[in-house]
């Protein structure tokens, strides 16, 4: 999927458990019917739009076995992968997004804890 004609969204990176999502029109429906109806789209309390981007997912620090006390800390990461991917319609609460705009595109940061729910296009 082409994220947009000239790629320019190639060199934001997401972070955290964050994603970045781009609304869908308000009478467009995805391929299997799913829309959000008039009046949940009239309150604006829900939300629905593409995911463009995603972080790396929830950190946790990894313990290291050969630590001493005089020893340099180097702090290493891992993350826990989220559950939401690029390219899924994403059903999220507007209370719990941060409007941007980036290159003149009004677009969507928000926590995955914010999403209600994902439809994914299923590959066959």
């Amino acid at each position: 999927m082409q994220l947009t004609s000239d790629n320019k969204l190639k060199n934001l990176i997401v972070v955290g458990d964050r994603v970045l999502i781009r609304l869908k029109k308000p009478n467009e429906r995805t391929s299997t019917g799913l829309y959000l109806p008039p009046g949940v789209q009239e309150k604006e309390k829900v939300q629905q739009g593409y995911i463009i981007k995603i972080g790396p997912g929830y950190p946790i620090p990894v313990a290291s076995e050969d630590h001493e006390p005089w020893m340099d800390q180097e702090e290493k990461i891992k993350y826990i992968p989220l559950q939401a991917k690029e390219g899924d319609l994403a059903i999220f609460l507007l209370s719990g997004a941060h409007e941007v705009i980036y290159e003149g595109e009004k677009l969507y940061i928000v926590s995955q804890s914010s999403i209600l729910m994902l439809e994914r296009e299923q590959e066959l």
